[in-house]
């Protein structure tokens, strides 16, 4: 997605593009994603700063191609189990209003007036209308396709060309050379693999994640749902399990029920604790999911980065070589935005967001890697 996105705006800005893939077109995370476009899980700073970027561009790009990606601004829920939990949430929302959020407060007897179905007793919640969704598959392939790019599937990259001073020269693949002067790593949750290959070092780890997809329903659930303690999974530097109730209705008619997060490396195998987890935790906010089949579940890995802030920009210790990679699970919704701002800095124009927080070398100084090579 983040890699299709590039694609878009760079071909926007006059430039000849052309796009890499080991496998199909969303054939790896961004095929397992849900599609959210969120600005109600990410507090002030610079990701929210480029969720927010994100979330206009994505308004226009719902105007221009709208049902084709199932670009759907529904809005997010975040309900509290509790009135501390409730509190803790009006805080949050404070500071993101700050930011340009728009957050509005509900109150438990509203609830039900913008979801009928959910479970009883819940002590209130925030309502975020810039919330929006896509099919993230679909918008990755028509984004690609609006690029024009001239696309290489199948096409595995094993090398990045250097001239003799350093400067990239383009990267050389299974079936041959492909010279460039500018290389965009958009690899995603192997992006450290392929900055490897560049000579320089970037820590991305692969953090696990599950989705259970029930059968077709009539539209039961209007907007993304999730409690509050979602934000805090979120932002946890823990590698062990960790779930919290995420459902939202589809376009299609299936519910998606998420989110599960650990790190254990790219094992692809079945965790039956998680998929409970995350069902018990479904039927916990909408009840009658109970009554509702499970058709299947399916694994992705979000490209975790140990400050959870993505690499974005041009690499100081190899000319030429630009990051787009590590947004962890916000990569859908951050795609558009991370792709605008990769155009700008490929044309040499000043990005209209600081990248500094986003440098690829930053890790370099840090000297952590999370504590998993996995």
């Amino acid at each position: 997605m983040v890699g299709a996105a590039c694609a878009l705006y760079a071909a926007r800005a006059g430039l000849d593009v052309r796009v890499v893939d080991r496998g199909p077109v969303a054939g790896g995370t961004t095929g397992a994603g849900e599609g959210n476009l969120l600005v109600s899980d990410k507090e002030p700073g610079p990701e929210l700063d480029l969720a927010l970027l994100s979330a206009r561009l994505w308004a226009h790009l719902g105007d221009e191609l709208g049902a084709a990606v199932e670009y759907e601004p529904k809005g997010g829920l975040v309900v509290a189990s509790t009135p501390e939990t409730l509190a803790a949430l009006h805080v949050f929302a404070k500071g993101q209003r700050s930011a340009g959020v728009v957050a509005d407060p509900v109150s438990a007897d509203r609830l039900p007036s913008l979801e009928p179905h959910l479970a009883p007793g819940l002590a209130g919640g925030m309502h975020y209308p810039q919330d929006a969704q896509v099919m993230p598959a679909l918008a990755a392939a028509h984004l690609l396709r609006a690029s024009g790019a001239r696309l290489h599937t199948g096409r595995t990259v094993t090398g990045v060309l250097r001239t003799a001073d350093g400067t990239v020269a383009g990267v050389r693949t299974d079936r041959g050379d492909l010279h460039a002067r500018a290389v965009v790593n958009a690899a995603g949750t192997w992006g450290g693999d392929l900055a490897a290959l560049a000579g320089v070092r970037l820590p991305v780890l692969p953090r696990r994640g599950f989705v259970l997809v029930t059968e077709p329903l009539p539209r039961m659930v209007r907007h993304k749902v999730y409690a509050a303690d979602y934000v805090a999974d979120v932002a946890s530097d823990s590698a062990a399990l960790r779930t919290s109730p995420v459902v939202e209705g589809t376009a299609a008619g299936p519910v998606l029920i998420g989110a599960s997060r650990e790190r254990v490396g790219f094992d692809r195998s079945l965790s039956l604790a998680a998929v409970r987890a995350l069902a018990a935790g479904a039927i916990g906010l909408f009840p009658f999911l109970q009554r509702v089949r499970a058709l299947r579940s399916y694994a992705g890995f979000r490209p975790y980065l140990p400050d959870h802030l993505p690499a974005i920009g041009p690499d100081l210790r190899v000319p030429g070589l630009f990051h787009a990679c590590g947004h962890e699970g916000a990569g859908i919704g951050l795609a558009v935005g991370t792709g605008q701002l990769i155009a700008q800095a490929l044309t040499g124009k000043t990005p209209e967001l600081d990248l500094t927080p986003f440098r690829p070398e930053r890790f370099e100084q840090a000297g952590t890697d999370g504590g998993d090579t996995a």
